[in-house]
């Protein structure tokens, strides 16, 4: 019985505490929006600041392993939560271009936080999709911005890493970028925004060695496979 409430308590606490992170989150947004585009030109330093403020809030530690490249121009991280953003945001010093799902950019409110930093939307469902992101692309990398992709497409579970989706080989190849894999773990546990949970935490952020993209090479697949490799081994150690 003791342990069915010590469990129900952290249950209770993590909603709670979700609720808490739902709401300040939406006030920051809307407080930070305004400012991306009162600052037009100052977008990065107004994502920054508030990247540092979420990292304090959420109660964020961070143990890394690997070395970030940062004169790569294209970031491959494996998606768990909207905390992967906030973690790679805190950690790279430059003006992130981020690569979204065009059904974010349309939501109401919340859309601006893809279109004030002039961030990337792609709408998967059209076959000019792929065509917009290469257009996008260029524009952003001629602006010294990396771009930063989730190469699965969609957020997992937190268990696994799932198949990797064709637009990141494409713009890869296209530009022939330097390409930095990141592994990130336990984002979902600390930040949970489909069941509404939160709890302090620590992010494992594993850095791979760089990769340069070339239509002449296996760079992808061996990219991917990598990457679920590490995300494995990491998560049968979790759970021993």
């Amino acid at each position: 019985i003791v342990i069915l409430l010590a469990g129900l308590r952290r249950r209770v606490l993590r909603k709670i505490r979700g609720l808490i992170v739902f709401i300040q989150f939406s006030i920051s947004v809307a407080i930070v929006v305004f400012f991306m585009y009162l600052f037009r030109n100052h977008t990065h330093k107004v994502i920054k600041i508030w990247m540092k403020i979420q990292m304090f809030f959420l109660g964020i530690k961070l143990e890394i392993e690997g070395n970030l490249d940062e004169s790569c121009d294209l970031i491959l991280i494996n998606h768990q939560s909207m905390l992967d953003i906030i973690v790679m945001e805190h950690l790279h010093s430059r003006n992130i271009a981020w690569v979204a799902k065009k059904e974010i950019t349309d939501l109401f409110f919340f859309g601006h936080i893809i279109k004030a930093p002039r961030m990337i939307s792609i709408d998967r469902e059209n076959k000019a999709g792929l065509i917009h992101l290469l257009s996008e692309a260029k524009d952003r990398l001629s602006k010294g911005r990396p771009i930063a992709m989730f190469p699965e497409g969609t957020r997992s579970d937190g268990t696994y890493i799932g198949e990797f989706k064709a637009g990141a080989k494409m713009l890869g190849n296209k530009f022939n970028l330097k390409v930095q894999p990141v592994v990130m773990f336990n984002t979902r546990n600390i930040v949970n925004s489909q069941k509404m949970e939160a709890a302090p935490g620590v992010v494992k952020v594993i850095y791979l060695e760089p990769i340069v993209a070339s239509k002449d090479t296996s760079w992808y697949e061996d990219c991917e496979k990598n990457m679920k490799e590490v995300f494995e081994k990491e998560y049968k150690n979790y759970v021993s």
